[in-house]
């Protein structure tokens, strides 16, 4: 298969929806010799609500400034598929995608239970870190934790950032359910870093390395004077995990002063990522990440209000989405998503008033293009990152500068 071809096939193994469970990705990886690690091989795993991906770009930028070859495995992307996998800040050759999904393909199709896509891509993720020679790997849990495909991969270092409600049909309806799901990535003489905890989560994850007999390692607070390449009061907390799960894999190649100035340059599309000075996006998708964004949004643009462009899918908690954003909010346009589990723009208006946004001038447009043809500024792109990549490939097109990495 070419590029393309793999990349359909891939996509096609959406069908077997999502099967949380370790069974398929142990087997890929033992089959590819890819379990136990190579002598030497670190890895940072990160579990959590929100935050995960901004700890993790943190990581990369302070190990790969310093000289450490790094792979960085994260989900979703945004405009291509590609992102998902890098080495050293760069994403994944297609000529590898399409060789190992290859590979893949022939090796599963008569298994029972098929892989599923996410299975397959932590599978090729991994092989190409081991082909590249990485010396740490940093892993994004797709989803919970304990059944999660990343689980299948020893960690030398996990870190839970805060705990919310999202993905309650899978995880548990509880923040104590969810952050139990969460904790399944902690293991045996492997130290875990949590963030600011929701009590509950920190009683939960508290507990098990209790259990465990293992470190529970709070993050220590950065310098107040240091600056950070992402913005918003909440990636401090994010940072400072960075922080202590690199000190932990890696420790004589890294100085305060680099990892200050590490933090100051790291990027991370799609959160509060702003183009052309007045066009923000953000995947803020549940109440907790809209509460940061508002927080950040009041600090990026004092005194005023944000005309929303707004998608999510039929899952969110979209009145909780709506009754944080509210105080930023000066008109709201509905746009659907690409996505069979949309939510309509009437459905999206409803909310909106449920909320307590009656007040609140709404539009629908048929589509992004549209929406961002007839936009007033400052404008805010949120509530989904299907919608956010979806506005950045939109953006790219009209020669907006915009950065994937």
């Amino acid at each position: 298969m070419n590029y393309d071809e793999s990349i359909d096939w891939l996509y096609s193994t959406q069908n077997f929806g999502i099967k949380l469970g370790l069974e398929n990705t142990e087997r890929l990886l033992r089959h590819f010799d890819l379990l136990p690690l190579r002598s030497g091989l670190k890895v940072i795993h990160v579990a959590g609500t929100n935050g995960k991906g901004s700890v993790c770009a943190f990581s990369e930028r302070i190990l790969r400034d310093a000289g450490v070859k790094t792979g960085l495995f994260t989900s979703p992307h945004l405009i291509t598929y590609r992102e998902r996998i890098q080495v050293g800040g760069e994403m994944i050759p297609e000529e590898d995608v399409a060789r190992f999904l290859t590979e893949i393909r022939e090796l599963v199709v008569d298994w029972e239970a098929h892989p599923t896509f996410f299975e397959i891509s932590l599978v090729m993720a991994m092989r190409h870190f081991h082909e590249r020679k990485c010396e740490v790997v940093i892993l994004e849990t797709g989803m919970g934790g304990r059944l999660d495909a990343t689980n299948a991969v020893p960690a030398n270092v996990s870190v839970i950032t805060p705990v919310g409600l999202d993905h309650q049909q899978w995880l548990g309806d509880t923040i104590r359910e969810i952050a139990a799901e969460k904790a399944g990535i902690l293991k045996p003489e492997t130290p875990v870093i949590a963030g600011d905890l929701h009590p509950d989560a920190r009683d939960v994850i508290g507990r098990k390395a209790l259990t465990l007999g293992i470190p529970y390692i709070e993050a220590h607070p950065l310098p107040e004077d240091w600056q950070l390449g992402l913005p918003g009061p909440h990636q401090r907390g994010n940072a400072a995990l960075a922080v202590e799960a690199v000190c932990r894999v890696e420790g004589e190649r890294l100085t305060r002063d680099g990892i200050r100035d590490s933090l100051g340059n790291t990027t991370w599309p799609g959160r509060f990522q702003v183009v052309d000075e007045r066009v923000v996006l953000d995947g803020a998708h549940n109440p907790e990440a809209a509460e940061v964004l508002c927080a950040t949004w009041q600090e990026k643009f004092s005194g005023e209000k944000a005309h929303l462009i707004f998608g999510a899918a039929e899952s969110k908690d979209v009145v909780g989405i709506f009754r944080e954003l509210l105080p930023i909010l000066a008109s709201v346009t509905f746009v659907p998503i690409k996505s069979e589990r949309r939510l309509s723009a009437e459905e999206m208006k409803k909310a909106l008033v449920e909320a307590g946004g009656e007040e609140i001038p709404t539009s629908g447009a048929d589509t992004l293009a549209e929406a961002l043809e007839d936009r007033k500024a400052p404008v805010l792109i949120a509530g989904s990152l299907f919608l956010v990549g979806e506005a950045l490939g939109i953006l790219q097109e009209q020669n907006f500068e915009v950065s994937l990495q």
